[in-house]
């Protein structure tokens, strides 16, 4: 008795918790979508192999679907997601297109260690895929999914790594951190334990100082995605989810006007926890910038999230965003769409995509696809 009435609460919030994400905030009577994809760029785990050896020294990484699937995305992941969003248009003909929140940097795991731990060195991303197998073209990738219009660049940060927590557990001797590091992987999980790689946390800062050695990474980022792309970042998304409203001054400095994330951000505390902040669609913080609110989500390989069916869960959040008058934002990380690692993964992800896609323009042929810095436009009233 007691497990059906649960079961029949926890249904009810799944119906009725995405009308209440879209309450407040901007609004629009057209139908408008959205994707949001963060963690372009980042190595998180290099290889099958370097998985392998993970699991046989004891890292359980068949259980966390990031260590699992997600790495860089090679040439083949690139050529298969842009044929398939090629293939569909709105009224507009415009294609959908993926707003590619990314890393511009990785670590420097050569010049770390010839520095014997003790200096903190990263390379451009460009850089990094010269020394994968099947990346030697992925940049140039990026800039013709750029030119299509099917894939849209914007500032994730530096890199995806809580570089001071990273270099203390080097200099330490931590041996997860060594390990991960001898194998080429930014941080690690714990050995045997549950628990994931906190060490992705880019912005979890541990003291005052560390904070303001964290931003000025993420002003140092913005520099160099302008030097990659050949422009200004307009957005930007906090790894993690985790951001301190000290930082919109200089952000806004730095070009940065308008912010992607959830409608609850984190706040960390330096003593431990984080504060949570609320945001709604079209807000804005006393500089001007813009608060976009995810309200949609797909992430099929996320296993954990417990959803039986990504198309279906992803095409009622749509649904109940136009239904109150909001854009659907769709978030959907990149790991959805990388097959390095498990090609079965960045297929299954494919196949529901397409799903999604032709789901929408079937129910809303009206539906147009815009980037996030198109919404931001949208909401100051600077693009019709």
């Amino acid at each position: 008795m007691y497990s059906t009435i649960v079961r029949g609460m926890q249904k009810f919030k799944r119906k009725l918790g995405p009308y209440i994400t879209n309450l407040g905030g901007w609004t629009t009577d057209r139908k408008i979508i959205v994707i949001e994809s963060d963690d372009w760029g980042s190595i998180r785990m290099p290889s099958k192999q370097v998985f392998n050896k993970c699991l046989k020294a004891g890292y359980r990484v068949d259980r966390i679907a990031y260590e699992k699937y997600d790495s860089l995305a090679s040439e083949n992941d690139l050529e298969l997601l842009f044929e398939l969003l090629s293939g569909f248009k709105d009224f507009n003909g415009n294609h959908p297109v993926i707003t590619a929140n990314s890393l511009v940097a990785n670590p420097d795991f050569g010049k770390i260690e010839a520095s014997g731990f003790k200096e903190y060195h990263y390379e451009p991303i460009t850089e990094t895929f010269k020394r994968y197998p099947e990346h030697g073209r992925c940049f140039n990738l990026w800039k013709e999914g750029l030119e299509q219009k099917l894939f849209y660049p914007q500032s994730h940060g530096r890199e995806h790594l809580n570089v001071s927590m990273f270099m203390n557990a080097l200099r330490r001797g931590d041996r997860d951190a060594i390990f991960g590091f001898k194998h080429g992987i930014p941080g690690s999980i714990p050995r045997g334990v549950k628990g994931g790689n906190r060490y992705v946390e880019t912005l979890n800062y541990s003291s005052v100082e560390d904070k303001e050695e964290k931003l000025e990474i993420i002003l140092e980022g913005l520099d160099l995605f302008e030097e990659l792309f050949g422009y200004r970042s307009d957005s930007f998304i906090p790894p993690n989810y985790l951001w301190s409203s000290d930082y919109d001054e200089k952000m806004n400095r730095y070009g940065v006007k308008y912010y992607q994330g959830n409608r609850k951000m984190k706040e960390p505390i330096p003593q431990g926890g984080v504060k949570l902040h609320p945001r709604t669609l079209g807000e804005r913080n006393k500089y001007g910038q813009i608060y976009l609110v995810r309200n949609v989500l797909f992430e099929p390989s996320l296993f954990k999230n417990g959803i039986d069916d990504p198309v279906e869960r992803c095409l009622k959040q749509v649904q109940a965003a136009f239904r109150m008058n909001k854009p659907a934002v769709i978030c959907s990380h990149r790991i959805n769409y990388v097959g390095y690692l498990d090609p079965k993964n960045r297929d299954r992800s494919l196949k529901m995509l397409q799903e999604v896609l032709e789901g929408i323009l079937k129910t809303w042929p009206e539906v147009e696809f815009m980037t996030s810095v198109h919404i931001g436009r949208l909401i100051t009233g600077e693009d019709d």
